[in-house]
Formats: structure tokens, C-alpha cells, sequence
């Protein structure tokens, strides 16, 4: 906490550059707009912006060389200590533009993978953003030592290269190295996560993923649900109104009436061009939302781009495999809309508006998801010997008991419960049952 203050109080002044190469013009506005966004997440202070309209970008400096003489001036007029790029710049273009602006340079998935490891906490998430950052600086090794001499060398051993070659090669070999024990590392709690999982879909317990942009209120209805049905503040996670606020996936079982219990996950945000590599990194986290029973999607219903949102989160969700789940699309700050628009509302069985700020939107929500994830669940009734109390316990901790009394040879129970339970203690069904089928 100490150490976000400091850096809120000392902001570095940075000046944005971007470059229009597309049709839509109201895209590259908002890819702009988001920029600040994330120099602001990073704790910076964006103190310009400069633009350039081009059919193409400079293969060797992305903007044209009469740009980056007016970005070197204007940088020093506004005292810009960095200039930030909204794209990816190659290797050779990062290199040319730090010589040609004379400044440090950092493109948006240096910025994003900065932002990342400022927010990381757990350790899994650690390593997953060191990961990243590595892939990413690997093949922008090149030129980070220049001020280092260099020799020719004709046999291609260590002995015979420059200062600059050995300590070139010195790190990419480290790095390497440490990409190599990062992946082994990753692939063992992706390991564990799998066990887990497999642990909880043998206890039939659901489980709820909230997935979407970043900043949508993912974290706003997740707090929302724990202080409804858990109670437990410490169960709470971290709620900000800003890019990426939380990237580490927390898990928390929600306690609905009549054992209607599910797991609801929160994971991390998705935006426009997430960098290849951290959605890699993070894909063990990701898999959250493979093995989801059911989606819901967060939108910023107040964003004027929340269509262009949902489109990169339909995008991201088909990459991680997780196109095909059913999911719920909650339009939240619907509070925030100009437009009146009543809330909370349900429209059909997969749309509802909210906001996330108010009891009543997240009850409805609740039971929303209910109806969803327990659709499958049948009513039936069973005669349970004394002697299999374990099977009564079971029925007591995983179903809905909606009536139950003692009688000669056993106990007697009527409850919903998964079709799966059913058919698991079909010895002890009553011969002549009813079953209602809801949803």
C-alpha cells in the first residue's frame, strides 16, 4: 500500500503518440482514449497527445521522421520524462526511436505487462507476468548495450566477441534459462489448478465465472454477492475504479437458501489487444473459465464502445475455448446512463441490466444464476434405510430437503436434487415418484 502511494505521488509526465492507419476514425479515438486509461492505471500523468494520419506505419520508426522531431519538442516543451506508443513496436523500431527522441520509449504491451506486475499479488500471478515480460524483452535484446564496444570475431566463440556480444549473449541465455523453469513452474500450478478443479466438479458444486472488459464491475458484483450471501468482509476482493484493479483470480462459494450453493470466480479483465503472451501466461488462471458451468459476462453499459467490448470478449473467450458456454450478459451502471433506463431488468433468460452498487440488482442476479446452473435439477423422493445415515447426510449437504420424516424402515425424504444424485441412490427411490423438472 506504502508503495502505490509513493508512486500516485510521483507521477512521471508521458507523452502519447499514436499512429492512424485504419478507416475508423472513432476506433483509433477510443484505442487513444484507452491509452490514457492504462498511463493512468500505471500511475502516470499523460501531459500530451500527438497523432499522425498514415497509410501504413514506418517500418524503421513507426511515425514519419518529420514526426518524431515534432514529438522530441514537444516532449521537452511539456517536460515529458517518457513517450509512450499505442501499438507494438518492433524491435529495430523501439531502438530507433529512443536514439531519434532521446527519451525512454515504451510501447502498449510494455505498458499493459507494467501495469500487470504493479498489481500482481499472489505469487502464481507473479509468475505468470514474469513470463510475459521476459517473451516480450527476448528478442528486444538487441542494442540495449550500445554503449558497450564490440568486436568482429571470425570463429564464433564466447572468447573472440566484444564486451557487448558476451553480455548480449550472457543475458539471453539467463533469460532463457529463466523462461524455461517459469514454464515448468506454470505448468505444475496448472497442474494443481486441474486437480482442483476435478475436486469440485466431483462435489457438483457449480461454478460461475465473471468474465469480460476490463473495468466493466466484475469485482463490484462479485463484493455485491459476498455481502449478500457470505458476509465475511475478508472474503472481499480489491474494488477500484480504474484498468486491471485486480488480475488475481479469487474464488468464493456463494451461500444461496437451500443448499443452492455455486462458486463464483473473478478473473482478469480482458482490452483491446491484450498482448499474445500474457493471455499465454495466464491461461492456467483462464482455465477458470473453460471449466465454468456458466458465464457472465460484464459489460459498461455507460461506455459508449461497450459493443466493440463485447466483441474483443467474445473474441477472447473463443481463444481460451470458452465460446461455447452458456452464458448471461449483464449490462451494469446502467445508473450512469442518461437514457432512462429501468433496473435491474430481465430480458429473456440471458439478459439483465443492473447495477452492481445495489442490493436489489444483485438479488435478482442471484436468482437469475439459480434458475440457470440448477436447471437441471429434479424433485424426488426416497425411503433411505437407518443404517445409511451417510446417504441422508449427503442428500442434507447437497440438496434441497424439502420435507423428511422417520418411519419403520428408514428415513423417508423428498428433495431436489442433481439428476446425477438421483440416478447415483436410485436403489432408494420410491416406486411410484414424481418428478417436476425445473427451468
Amino acid at each position: 500500500m506504502e508503495e502505490t502511494k509513493k508512486m500516485q505521488e510521483e507521477r512521471e509526465k508521458v507523452l502519447i503518440v499514436g499512429a492512424e492507419t485504419g478507416a475508423d476514425s472513432e476506433e483509433f479515438e477510443r484505442s487513444m482514449k484507452e491509452m490514457e486509461g492504462l498511463a493512468e492505471a500505471c500511475f502516470m500523468e499523460p501531459v500530451g497527445i500527438i497523432t499522425q494520419k498514415m497509410e501504413a506505419v514506418n517500418k524503421g520508426l513507426y511515425i514519419g521522421t518529420g514526426k518524431v522531431s515534432e514529438v522530441r519538442e514537444t516532449a521537452a516543451l511539456l517536460e515529458a520524462e517518457l513517450i509512450l506508443f499505442n501499438d507494438t513496436l518492433t524491435p529495430s523500431q523501439l531502438r530507433n526511436l529512443q536514439k531519434g527522441l532521446a527519451l525512454p520509449v515504451m510501447d502498449r504491451t510494455a505498458l499493459i505487462l507494467e501495469i500487470f506486475q504493479t498489481r500482481a499479488r499472489t505469487r502464481e500471478a507473479r509468475l505468470q507476468v514474469e513470463c510475459a515480460r521476459l517473451k516480450y524483452l527476448l528478442p528486444r535484446l538487441v542494442g540495449m548495450h550500445g554503449a558497450l564496444t564490440r568486436q568482429g570475431g571470425t570463429s564464433g566463440s564466447m572468447s573472440s566477441r566484444g564486451a557487448g556480444e558476451k553480455k548480449l549473449e550472457l543475458d539471453r541465455r539467463r533469460i532463457e534459462h529463466r523462461i524455461s523453469e517459469l514454464s515448468r513452474e506454470l505448468e505444475r500450478v496448472s497442474k494443481e489448478r486441474g486437480v482442483q478443479r476435478q475436486k469440485r466438479q466431483k462435489g457438483r458444486i457449480p461454478l460461475v465465472a465473471l468474465v469480460g472488459y476490463t473495468n466493466a464491475g466484475k469485482s463490484t458484483i462479485m463484493n455485491g454477492m459476498i455481502d449478500l450471501f457470505v458476509g465475511n468482509d475478508t472474503k472481499r476482493v480489491l474494488e477500484e475504479d480504474m484498468l486491471f484493479a485486480t488480475l488475481d483470480t479469487a474464488v468464493r462459494r456463494i451461500f444461496m437458501d437451500h443448499n443452492r450453493d455455486f462458486l463464483l470466480s473473478d478473473t482478469v479483465g480482458f482490452i483491446h489487444r491484450l498482448p499474445h503472451d500474457l493471455v499465454e501466461a495466464f491461461h492456467s488462471t483462464l482455465e477458470e473459465t473453460q471449466s465454468a458451468d456458466l458465464l457472465l459476462q460484464v459489460v459498461d453499459y455507460s461506455d459508449p464502445a461497450y459493443r466493440e467490448q463485447m466483441a474483443v470478449t467474445a473474441q477472447t473467450l473463443q481463444e481460451l475455448g470458452a465460446g461455447d458456454i452458456p452464458m448471461i450478459t449483464v449490462f451494469n451502471k446502467t445508473d450512469k446512463c442518461e437514457e432512462e433506463t429501468r433496473y435491474p431488468k430481465i430480458v429473456g433468460d440471458h439478459k439483465i441490466y443492473l447495477s452492481a452498487k445495489e442490493e436489489g440488482s444483485i438479488r435478482l442476479l442471484a436468482n437469475m444464476i439459480a434458475e440457470r446452473i440448477f436447471s437441471d435439477h429434479i424433485q424426488a423422493k426416497f425411503l433411505i434405510p437407518y443404517e445409511c445415515g451417510n446417504v441422508v447426510s449427503y442428500f442434507m449437504e447437497r440438496a434441497q430437503v424439502q420435507e423428511m420424516r422417520y418411519e419403520e424402515t428408514g428415513t423417508w425424504l423428498r428433495v431436489e436434487c442433481h439428476r446425477a444424485d438421483r440416478d447415483k441412490y436410485a436403489e432408494y427411490l420410491q416406486e411410484n415418484m414424481g418428478e417436476v423438472i425445473h427451468g
